[in-house]
């Protein structure tokens, strides 16, 4: 089938290679071909597809011996349409410009046409012949009369159709004929395995004959045989209860020397356990020791680390409370170097005020002196002055320098 799609307005066909397009446009053929592809409208198209492969037709027809008697025929006809605008010109292989589709049914009337055609031409064939000779050679003849017949029917060609093969596969008669048929082959089968059977029971005896003959031989030799046997049992079990003897008593040495070999290893064992504990013993002694004197050193060496530590740490502090001290005085005696150079500035400042006012310089200093004397002083809640002072006092003063 040929693929069409739509595309605004128009129409587009893709066929196949096995597929013959013819393409008339308002009457006129534009395209003409197998494996075509073009567009085309569909208002004006007219399309047709025709197969050119190779097709198989099965048929299956029923026809009549010379003796009357019906066969069923199956046969199947190969066939292609070498000339597709004859075809397309005689049968219907217009197709649906929207979907590809043929409009009526083409193969359908090639298939009825050769199936006609070679159902007539078999059935001439068949008429003449009877069923044992149709079933034996019929397949040949009917094959051979179709593909002549098919090949000098003249509405074929006409039509543009090839025969390419013809192959007959079976000619059988009815069920119940085809049975009876078989009947004759049947029997004679069977009394052939009939008669096989015979033979073989009649070998089967001779063989039963000759295997009772050989079993009567057999048992002969083998009750003989049992005589032997019992006496050279006789003689084996005697000799068998000595080697038992001579076994038990190996035995027993061998048991004796087991047990004794057994108890001197166990001995020889204890002996190395006890060796072995002692051994154990002592080295877990001298493992103790050593780890306590392991213990005792990592003590002392701890103790001697903690020593020099606490030392180191006494002495850090004790440098670092003398670096202290050394601050705080050089801190106090700087304090007290500019306590002193403020009081000197004051004084020399004080001294040149009393200076520049004309005072005397030793009186300046007398009262300077006085000054520092009354700053040393202790403290004085009361001051008792006596007659004799006041005198002395009010006599300075009254003197001629405390008159000026």
């Amino acid at each position: 089938m040929a693929d069409i799609t739509r595309r605004l307005g128009w129409r587009h066909l893709r066929g196949a290679p096995t597929a013959h397009i013819r393409h008339h446009r308002s009457g006129q053929l534009a395209h003409d071909g197998p494996g075509l592809s073009f567009w085309f409208r569909s208002l004006t198209a007219a399309l047709s597809e025709v197969p050119v492969d190779d097709r198989e037709l099965a048929m299956t027809f029923h026809a009549r011996t010379s003796d009357f008697q019906d066969v069923a025929v199956q046969a199947t006809v190969t066939y292609r349409i070498s000339d597709p605008a004859v075809a397309a010109a005689r049968l219907d292989f217009s197709i649906d410009p929207d979907t590809g589709v043929w409009r009526g049914a083409p193969l359908e009337q090639l298939g009825t046409l050769l199936t006609e055609s070679a159902q007539q031409h078999a059935l001439a064939v068949l008429a003449r012949t009877p069923l044992s000779s149709a079933l034996v050679d019929g397949v040949s003849a009917v094959r051979e009369r179709i593909a002549e017949g098919l090949g000098a029917e003249p509405r074929l060609p006409a039509t543009g159709i090839e025969v390419v093969a013809v192959r007959v596969v079976a000619l059988r008669p009815e069920p119940e004929v085809e049975r009876a048929l078989r009947t004759p082959a049947r029997e004679q089968i069977q009394q052939e395995a009939d008669r096989a059977t015979y033979e073989r029971r009649a070998v089967a005896v001779e063989r039963e004959r000759t295997i009772a003959e050989n079993e009567l031989a057999s048992q002969i030799e083998l009750a003989r045989r049992e005589e032997q046997l019992v006496e050279q049992r006789g003689t084996n079990t005697r000799r068998e209860a000595e080697e038992q003897a001579a076994a038990d008593a190996v035995r027993a040495q061998a048991e004796a020397a087991r047990t004794v070999r057994l108890a001197e290893a166990e001995a020889a064992r204890s002996v190395k356990l006890a060796e072995a504990e002692a051994d154990r013993s002592v080295k877990l002694a001298e493992a103790e020791a050593n780890r306590s004197l392991r213990l005792a050193d990592a003590e002392a060496r701890r103790t001697a680390l903690l020593t020099d530590a606490e030392a180191g740490r006494t002495a850090r502090l004790a440098e670092a409370e003398a670096a202290r001290s050394v601050r705080l005085a050089r801190a106090e005696a700087e304090g007290a170097r500019e306590v002193g150079e403020a009081r000197a500035q004051a004084q020399a400042a004080w001294l040149r005020v009393h200076a520049d006012a004309g005072v005397d310089g030793v009186a300046t200093l007398h009262a300077l002196t006085a000054t520092r004397l009354a700053e040393n002083l202790p403290r004085v809640d009361s001051v008792t002055v006596s007659p004799d002072v006041l005198t002395g006092l009010l006599a300075k003063l009254g003197g001629p320098g405390a008159r000026e």
